[in-house]
């Protein structure tokens, strides 16, 4: 698909294969890397990773993401203060690498401060705000984030690579999203929309 609504800013950004992002014109996804002194931010983002609406990626040192991981909507990645503590005219303030292991995923509206690593297989609960270390194979929520539950030794993870494995059925499946998506367009409908659209169109 093509990368509507996607901002990119800077140098040093770069994406695995399969990278899926979803974004809209009113919650456009941002992938930021900022440069100042001899700091250079970098965002790295693997294989199979899901990106929804309203994410915000800034870096100033470095953005890992690995593979299969899922950031939903409205969530913000920030690995530096923006300002220093002290001197508020200074550029960057405090900046440590974050990474998200394989198979991470955080909920709507999280926030991962700087020099948070989030273990493998982990949840972190929407609205959290992730300031230290998150164990793998753990359910985290609050402000501060803290584990609250242990996933199942017992129950097998799908992750996101599974989605890739059939190419054949993917295209398939999504052709017949877009017959059901689209099935109610038409060039009377498209002209109407050009001269005149309604709200919601």
């Amino acid at each position: 698909m093509k990368p509507w609504n996607l901002r990119v800013y800077g140098r040093k950004i770069s994406a695995g294969k399969n990278l899926h992002v979803i974004a809209d014109s009113s919650r456009k996804v941002s992938l930021s890397t900022w440069a100042y002194d001899d700091k250079q931010g970098q965002i790295e983002i693997g294989d199979n990773v899901l990106i929804c609406p309203g994410t915000r990626i800034d870096s100033a040192s470095k953005v890992l993401i690995k593979n299969n991981c899922m950031l939903a909507a409205g969530t913000y990645l920030t690995d530096a203060d923006w300002h220093d503590i002290y001197d508020r005219t200074k550029p960057i303030g405090t900046t440590k690498p974050i990474t998200l292991e394989e198979n991470v995923w955080i909920g709507d509206s999280s926030i991962v401060c700087k020099g948070v690593t989030i273990g493998k297989n982990s949840v972190v609960g929407a609205g959290s705000v992730v300031a230290a270390d998150i164990p793998s194979g753990v359910i985290a929520v609050g402000n501060p984030a803290a584990p609250i539950k242990r996933l199942s030794d017992e129950e097998s993870l799908i992750t996101r690579d599974a989605i890739f494995a059939d190419l054949d059925l993917l295209n398939r499946n999504n052709r017949e999203i877009d017959k059901v998506a689209l099935q109610s367009n038409s060039l009377v409908g498209w002209i109407r929309n050009k001269c005149f659209p309604h709200r919601g169109d």
